[in-house]
């Protein structure tokens, strides 16, 4: 069968890339849960908030045939 694509699973591991960048999100230093998805939530809107000021093209990504 080989190495196959799944649909949905490369968009997943994208964000937790995008997410790993983050320094504090690298290791796991928070004692409550709440904390953790506190930070992974500000983590996220600080990559929203560059991107959406970002100036110059947008980078477009098209599904491939």
């Amino acid at each position: 069968m080989g190495f196959v694509v799944l649909p949905r699973r490369w968009k997943v591991e994208r964000t937790l890339g995008w997410i790993m960048k983050a320094r504090r999100n690298v290791r796991d230093y928070e004692r409550l849960p709440q904390h953790a998805e506190a930070h992974l939530t500000w983590a996220l809107i600080t990559l929203m908030t560059r991107r959406l000021a970002r100036k110059g093209p947008r980078t477009t990504w098209s599904k491939k045939a």
